[in-house]
C-alpha cells in the first residue's frame, strides 16, 4: 500500500527532487551481483615454498575449475584474478616485456592463467573481472605512486617507456579473453599529465561494459579499508571523483566510507577484505580459524548497507584452493541462504507507507529493504514497524540510507504485518522490496 507524497519534502532543494543522482544500468547490474570471489595469487606465494621462484615454479596442479567451487559455495556472483602483482609476472601470454608465463615451461611453454581463470568462470556461470597492478612494477623500478626510480620520478623518458608498456599490457588484457565485469586498478593510475598510461580511451574502446574499480574513469569506489565493512549512513553518491584521492585510513576518507547524500556522482561502494584470519597471499603460517561469526558480521555490514563484498579467495602454492577454505565459504554461503534466502513475505511499493502484510503472524528479526535505485536514492531516513496484536505499531528498526539494500536486524518479536514509513524523502520513495525473516 501506499499513501501521498512526504510533507517534509520542504527540507530538500528542489534540484535534488527533480535531479536526483541514478546509476547507468550497468551500475545498476553490477550492484545486483552483491557478493565477488577476489583470487589473489603471484608467485610469492609459490616462494613460501619454492624458495626464490621464477616462471618455470608456476605449479602444474594449478586449476582454475577447482577455485570456482569456492565461488559457488559461498554463492558469488562475479570473480576477479591477479593478472599481475607485485611480483611483475604477467600471468598470460605476453609479448609487453619478458617476464610472463610466455617465458615458462608451464603447460609446455603456453601457459595462461588468465585465459584458465576467465573460461574456468564462465563454465561455473560467473563473471569474470580482472586485477591489474599499473602502479608497482619492480622490473620497471615502479612503486607506490606509479612513477619510476621507486616512485621517485624524475626520468620523463623512462616514464614514458613504462607507459606505453602499460598501455600494451592493457590491450592485451581487454582484447583477447572477451568481456570482463570488473576491471581493478589496485591503487589507481597514475594520471597522464605526471607521465601514467593513459587508460580512458582503451577501456572506452575495449571494455565499455566493464566496472572500473578506482582508475581514472571510476564507476565504483574503494570503501577506505581492508575489512570488508562499509560505514553506516553508505551512500551511492558522492560529490566526485576527488574522493578517489582520498585515504580511507584516516579522516578524510569519510566520502569513501560514507558517500555523500547530496553528491552528484553515482560511485557505489566496493568493500574487499582477506578471509578473517587470513592475509591476502596464502601463507602455510596463516592461523586457522572458524570465520563464519565475523564473516556474517561483514556480509551485514557490506551488502547489508548498500555495498558489494569482494571477499578474497586464496590459492595455495599447488594452485588449489585448500579444502578446509572451501568448507569455509560453503558455510558462509549456507549461512546467508538460511537467514535471508526464504522470507515470510515480500512485496514492494511506491510511497512514503508501505506496508507487508503476513499470511499469519510470524517471530521475526529481520528485515531486507531495497530502493528502486534506477530511479535513485530517495529516503533519507525511515523506520519500520511490526503490527504486534490487532492495532498496535512497535518499532523494529530505523535508519537513514537504503539504496540498493538495507538487512537489519532486531530482537525477534511475533508480528502480524511489517510497515516501513519513509521520514525524510528525497522524492516520492519507491521500494524495490520489503521482506520479513526470521531470526
Amino acid at each position: 500500500s501506499f499513501s501521498g507524497m512526504n510533507k517534509q519534502h520542504d527540507l530538500i532543494t528542489p534540484a535534488q527532487r527533480g535531479e536526483l543522482p541514478r546509476p547507468t544500468p550497468a551500475q545498476a547490474a553490477w550492484q545486483d551481483l552483491e557478493l565477488g570471489a577476489f583470487y589473489h595469487f603471484d608467485l610469492p606465494i609459490v616462494g613460501t615454498v619454492i624458495p626464490n621462484a621464477g616462471p618455470d615454479d608456476y605449479p602444474e596442479t594449478f586449476d582454475a575449475d577447482q577455485w570456482m567451487e569456492a565461488a559457488k559455495a559461498m554463492g558469488a556472483k562475479y570473480a576477479i584474478f591477479t593478472s599481475k602483482h607485485g611480483s611483475g609476472l604477467l600471468q598470460w601470454q605476453s609479448d609487453a616485456y619478458p617476464f610472463s608465463l610466455k617465458q615458462s615451461k608451464w603447460r609446455g611453454g603456453k601457459g595462461d592463467a588468465v585465459r584458465e581463470f576467465a573460461e574456468a568462470c564462465r563454465r561455473a556461470g560467473i563473471l569474470p573481472g580482472i586485477y591489474h597492478h599499473v602502479s608497482w612494477t619492480p622490473q620497471f623500478e615502479v612503486a607506490g605512486t606509479g612513477k619510476v626510480n621507486w616512485g621517485k620520478g624524475g626520468d620523463p623518458e623512462k616514464q614514458k617507456r613504462y607507459a606505453e608498456v602499460c598501455g600494451k599490457l592493457l590491450t592485451e588484457l581487454w582484447s583477447n579473453y572477451g568481456m570482463w565485469a570488473e576491471c581493478w586498478f589496485d591503487s589507481g593510475v597514475l594520471p597522464v599529465a605526471e607521465g601514467g598510461p593513459d587508460v580512458l580511451p582503451l577501456a572506452t574502446r575495449l571494455q565499455p561494459q566493464a566496472m572500473s574499480f578506482q582508475g581514472p574513469a571510476s564507476t565504483i569506489r574503494w570503501i577506505g579499508n581492508e575489512d570488508g565493512v562499509a560505514g553506516y549512513p553508505c551512500w551511492a553518491t558522492v560529490p566526485g571523483r576527488e574522493v578517489e584521492l582520498q585515504d580511507g585510513r584516516d579522516q578524510h576518507g569519510k566520502a569513501l566510507l560514507h558517500g555523500d547524500p547530496a553528491g552528484r556522482l553515482w560511485l557505489p561502494g566496493e568493500c574487499d577484505a582477506p578471509l578473517p584470519g587470513h592475509w591476502w597471499d596464502w601463507n602455510p603460517t596463516q592461523p586457522d580459524i572458524e570465520p563464519l561469526p565475523k564473516l556474517m558480521d561483514i556480509y551485514l555490514r557490506s551488502v547489508g548497507r548498500n555495498a558489494n563484498l569482494l571477499l578474497n579467495v586464496t590459492p595455495n602454492a599447488k594452485g588449489l584452493v585448500p579444502e578446509k577454505n572451501i568448507r569455509y565459504y560453503s558455510d558462509f554461503g549456507r549461512e546467508i541462504r538460511r537467514r535471508f534466502g526464504a522470507p515470510f513475505a515480500e512485496t514492494s511499493g511506491e510511497g512514503e507507507t508501505v506496508v507487508l502484510d503476513l499470511p499469519r503472524p510470524a517471530r521475526i528479526g529481520s528485515v531486507i529493504i531495497m530502493e528502486d535505485i534506477a530511479c535513485g536514492e530517495r529516503v533519507r531516513e525511515y523506520v519500520v514497524e511490526g503490527l504486534v496484536g490487532a492495532d498496535r505499531w512497535q518499532k523494529l528498526c530505523d535508519g537513514t540510507s537504503i539504496g540498493h539494500k538495507r538487512i537489519q536486524e532486531f530482537p525477534p518479536v511475533e508480528v502480524g504485518a511489517v510497515r516501513f514509513r519513509a521520514v525524510r524523502n528525497a522524492a516520492l520513495p519507491r521500494v524495490r522490496r520489503l521482506a520479513a525473516f526470521g531470526s
